[in-house]
């Protein structure tokens, strides 16, 4: 295992990923202790919350449903601009602009962010929020890279009074509860292999294209493509990697940054092949590509092979099927009953545990730093060609 503190000066994408986020990752230690105004319980009183970042998940999902909570109102936001931050407060009739985040965080009227930002100022945000004595709903992923993420741990681990909250994979909420069961009743037997396959069915692009802020290692460090979204999932299932091997190609090499229009290189693969050992018992082989379209479309699927069965969950049909030796080895198709399909509520976690009648479950920090742990491992093993043993040691 290898001490995170090290990590920066032996590989050079991790020491670019920390390096960019601790040029703005420097407010905690700064930011005064805001004097908090609910002196009231959180379980009977109106629960009023701000949000930072109001972009394109923020407006489908975290506004609209955090405005259908009895007892919530959103009272601030907070983007890039003024005049975006106006935008999004006339749409949502959201009473409040504020100037910017630093604000918006510590204004004493504030019980509760969300933050919808890319991952490169989570940290920064996440640390001043709960110095300010506020609870926090993160987009994910959780940060840029291990050690940030270990930060916000820590620093939510201080304030045990306090709820944190990452925004979960949604790729398999429908099937989740299913397929811990089947896992959990020894319908497979011993789990032997697992595959996972996320390739966009996309072609690569000319060198030149706009880079995405998914495909800039400023904004999301270490994070590629839906590598976190689907180990999160695979998490739920069958637990952590404990050694991981991994190769990366990018294809288009140089892309036009969408701001400055001056060339840009591109630091983040567009293929990963990872071959893990899992704690289970089982080895995965995982591939994640936005390059290997040409002759075939999509494919977005996780295979899990047993000693007694196989599951197969594939994404694009939204079908889970499941194949037992003992019932002549042929997938079919697992009907999912109304009561076992997970579905998203992450808005009501998070507003019902700052009520105290749940515990955030999808997703807690501490999940966050797993996920974070094995996207770090494996830029490790890419860059080294080396196979990298988890957890990493924490600083």
């Amino acid at each position: 295992m290898l001490h995170l503190r090290s990590l920066c000066n032996r590989f050079p994408l991790v020491r670019k990923a920390f390096a960019v986020a601790s040029h703005i990752c420097c407010v905690d230690r700064f930011v005064p202790q805001a004097a908090h105004s609910y002196l009231t319980s959180m379980a009977s009183g109106t629960i009023r919350v701000g949000i930072i970042g109001a972009g394109g998940n923020t407006k489908k999902l975290h506004i609209p449903l955090l405005q259908k909570i009895k007892g919530v109102s959103v009272v601030s936001v907070s983007n890039r601009s003024l005049e975006s931050s106006q935008r999004a407060a006339a749409e949502f009739n959201i009473p409040t602009v504020a100037a910017n985040w630093s604000e918006l965080i510590n204004d004493p009227e504030i019980d509760a962010v969300v933050i919808g930002t890319w991952p490169h100022t989570h940290h920064t945000l996440v640390l001043a929020a709960l110095a300010a004595n506020k609870h926090v709903l993160t987009e994910a992923r959780l940060a840029m890279n291990a050690i940030e993420a270990r930060e916000m741990l820590q620093a939510s681990a201080n304030r045990p009074h306090l709820v944190t909250q990452v925004v979960p994979s949604p790729i398999t909420f429908t099937w989740d509860a299913t397929i811990q069961q089947i896992i959990m009743e020894q319908r497979l037997g011993d789990l032997i292999y697992v595959e996972v396959r996320s390739q966009s069915g996309a072609v690569p692009e000319e060198a030149g294209s706009s880079l995405s802020w998914r495909q800039d290692i400023a904004l999301s460090g270490l994070n590629v493509m839906a590598l976190g979204i689907f180990y999160e999932a695979l998490q739920r299932w069958v637990g952590d990697a404990v050694r991981v091997q991994a190769l990366a190609k990018t294809v288009v090499k140089q892309r036009t940054h969408g701001e400055t229009g001056e060339p840009a290189g591109v630091m983040i693969p567009d293929h990963l092949d990872i071959l893990a050992e899992l704690a289970c018992g089982a080895q995965a082989h995982l591939v994640i590509s936005d390059v290997t379209g040409v002759g075939r479309s999509a494919s977005k699927e996780f295979w899990l092979y047993g000693s007694k069965g196989t599951l197969h969950l594939d994404l694009n049909a939204q079908k889970l099927s499941l194949a037992l030796q003992a019932e002549g080895g042929k997938l079919q198709e697992v009907h999912i009953p109304e009561d076992k399909a997970g579905s998203w509520r992450v808005e009501e976690e998070f507003i019902a545990a700052i009520r105290g009648t749940e515990k955030v479950q999808r997703t807690t920090f501490a999940t966050g730093v797993r996920y974070m742990e094995f996207t770090q491992a494996v830029a490790m093993s890419y860059q080294t060609g080396q196979a990298i043993s988890l957890p990493l040691t924490a600083v």
